[in-house]
C-alpha cells in the first residue's frame, strides 16, 4: 500500500467522525445557546472529533473492520452526549 493509499484510508475512516462533531458544533450555537462557562465552539468540535475516533477505534478493535452501523450508533450517542455535556445543557 502507497502513502497515498494509505492517507486515503486514514483520512475515511475519520470522515464521520469530523462530519458528526462539526455538524454538532455547528448546530449547538442555534439549538442551545452557550451557558457561562461553556468552551468556545472550536475546543466543542475538537473535543467532539476525538471522542468520535476513539469510538471508530473501539468499534474496529471489537468487530475486527470498519463500518458497522452499530459503531455509528455508537458515535452518535457519544458525540451527541458530549456536545450536551460541553455546551451544559442541564443548564437550559
Amino acid at each position: 500500500m502507497s502513502a497515498l493509499d494509505l492517507l486515503n484510508h486514514l483520512l475515511n475512516f475519520a470522515a464521520p467522525a469530523f462530519f458528526v462533531a462539526g455538524v454538532l458544533a455547528l448546530l449547538a450555537g442555534f439549538l442551545m445557546p452557550n451557558a457561562a462557562g461553556a468552551p468556545a465552539r472550536w475546543v466543542q468540535f475538537a473535543l467532539n472529533f476525538i471522542a468520535g475516533l476513539a469510538v471508530l477505534v473501539g468499534g474496529l478493535a471489537y468487530f475486527g473492520h470498519d463500518g458497522m452501523m452499530a459503531t455509528y450508533a455508537a458515535l452518535v450517542v457519544v458525540c451527541g452526549t458530549g456536545q450536551w455535556l460541553l455546551a451544559r445543557g442541564w443548564r437550559h
